[in-house]
């Protein structure tokens, strides 16, 4: 039989956790996780469901043990049915839906959001309230954009288990989402371009931010590179990696080449593997962007917003605005509705002649040095680039892009 005492002096296991059983009364308990926290619980019926109590401290022993003594004598005479799903089981169970039906990414992503904002462990469905969820979701009013993704998610999940009557009522009924972030409408300057791309070095993040100034793809995308993907002048992103779905083929400029061109790969064929891990994509973003800005002093930037820099780019070097859409894999805007029906053409000619155009521009701005009294870019393998590009004049163009 337990006491006050002996509970004070249980140790917590190195991992998962251990239950500490009563034998004045069966299934009741006391569990203790690897992070020392420790709580009551009662163990019950055929399947062996298993509810929260309470904490230690919070509830005392005698409290706890009445509570369980109460529940098992309903339970019994069938006054009530116990809910045998706890909060952690349904998570569980729920991710697994997610990840067989859904992408990588939209999985990674449920799954950061649910297990690291919402920790409601083994407390029962019916048990977690709409002062529970908002207390939770109070934690992350700093955070704007990260509140709204953790209330899409959670939103997503209480709907599924309100449907598989895993709660009788749904806790988040009356709750708004709350308002996402602010569209962000950041493009780097021909100059702020132009000290990022000198301040990359020849590392794994680097390479990276390089690959992604010259093809305007997603940073999820390119991080994700395998040898298999990449052509002799072309580079193809298959329909698993994509955002919308669908296999995306672009022509690979010359200086992205080189940038490949020899790179060792990981067994799986990855060019960017994570350090130490083979088989998991780069994953030092944060330290390494710090890095970068302190090297390059342009500041208040993120990495997508390289991407919105390429569009606007190419649009002020004059490219129109279906080959951008095209390179940038966008199935809306003049490629929506009826026309994306029956526009077959792969618009790969203008693609390669906006994409050469930009990169010689990027260049340009990187190496004033490289660029001839006659206004062309000299490069290392002109001959790749098709015979070579001609360039804008010195001084047009310098605006914002």
């Amino acid at each position: 039989m337990l006491t006050e005492v002996q509970i004070k002096a249980l140790q917590a296991p190195k991992k998962g956790e251990k239950i500490y059983p009563d034998k004045s009364l069966p299934g009741f308990g006391v569990r203790v996780t690897s992070t020392g926290v420790k709580s009551f619980i009662l163990t019950h019926g055929r399947t062996r469901s298993r509810e929260t109590i309470g904490r230690t401290g919070m509830v005392s022993l005698a409290e706890a043990r009445a509570e369980a003594k109460r529940r098992l004598a309903e339970y019994t005479l069938g006054k009530q049915r116990p809910q045998t799903k706890s909060w952690r089981a349904a998570v569980d169970e729920y991710l697994e839906a997610v990840k067989a039906k859904n992408r990588e990414s939209t999985f990674k992503s449920y799954d950061r959001h649910l297990r690291k904002h919402f920790r409601f462990g083994e407390t029962r469905m019916e048990d977690v309230t709409p002062q529970t969820i908002q207390r939770a979701l109070d934690k992350l009013n700093d955070r704007q954009a990260e509140r709204h993704h953790a209330f899409t998610s959670l939103r997503a999940f209480i709907r599924w288990a309100h449907r598989r009557h895993y709660v009788d009522r749904n806790p988040m009924e009356r709750m708004r989402a709350p308002r996402g972030s602010r569209a962000r409408d950041r493009v780097l300057s021909n100059e702020e371009l132009a000290k990022v791309w000198n301040a990359c070095g020849e590392d794994t993040f680097a390479v990276i931010v390089k690959l992604l100034i010259l093809t305007g793809q997603r940073v999820g995308e390119i991080s994700k590179l395998r040898h298999d993907m990449v052509g002799e002048r072309s580079l193809t992103l298959p329909a698993w990696l994509t955002k919308n779905g669908r296999a995306h083929t672009i022509p690979l400029p010359e200086a992205a080449a080189e940038l490949l061109r020899g790179r060792q790969t990981a067994p799986d064929g990855r060019f960017f593997p994570a350090k130490g891990k083979s088989r998991e994509p780069f994953s030092g973003w944060s330290k390494s962007k710090a890095a970068l800005d302190k090297r390059s002093t342009v500041t208040d930037w993120t990495i997508h917003d390289l991407r919105r820099t390429f569009a606007s780019g190419l649009a002020s070097l004059g490219v129109a605005l279906p080959v951008i859409e095209k390179l940038l894999n966008h199935i809306s805007g003049s490629f929506g509705g009826i026309v994306g029906v029956y526009q077959r053409y792969d618009f790969m000619p203008e693609m390669r002649a906006a994409i050469e155009k930009w990169e010689a521009h990027v260049i340009k701005l990187a190496s004033p040095e490289g660029v001839n009294p006659k206004g062309v870019m000299t490069l290392s393998n002109p001959g790749e680039l098709h015979d070579a590009v001609i360039v804008e004049e010195a001084g047009q163009g310098a605006g914002r892009l």
